[in-house]
């Protein structure tokens, strides 16, 4: 099985809630993820972050770090941390909804079986969790 090579964007308001996109296609199609996508022939992982960022959530970003990286069944996802430049938060392209969510919201998320798999431990262990 050939990976496929994706981004994220790990991306904090001012009140350090963290952006998640609710996924309107498959893979994990209603539930809530980090915004990102894949990787263009020829693209760099931080064109590729901005450019998805910006159509999913109306964002504009600048990567500002690696943060980590996961492999989830074909897909091989290389999360940045990102900080917002310009743009009015909104959902677009396969994102259903995006928004700010805090450590509550989060928690309220994981429980009811609505996040991606394994995205609370991934975010916990690399330190990136809402900060509120």
């Amino acid at each position: 099985m050939t990976t496929q090579r994706c981004v994220g964007g790990i991306v904090f308001d001012a009140d350090g809630r963290l952006l998640l996109i609710r996924r309107g296609h498959e893979p994990s199609a209603g539930l809530w993820s980090l915004p990102g996508g894949r990787v263009e022939p020829g693209e760099t992982d931080a064109e590729a972050v901005v450019r998805e960022l910006h159509e999913e959530t109306g964002l504009t970003v600048r990567p500002t770090g690696l943060a980590g990286t996961v492999t989830r069944g074909r897909y091989e996802i290389h999360d940045y941390t990102c900080t917002v430049v310009t743009g009015r938060l909104h959902p677009g392209d396969d994102a259903d909804d995006a928004r700010w969510v805090d450590t509550v919201e989060l928690t309220a998320l994981e429980r009811a079986g609505l996040l991606t798999d394994g995205l609370t431990e991934t975010l916990r262990q690399w330190d990136v969790a809402p900060r509120c």
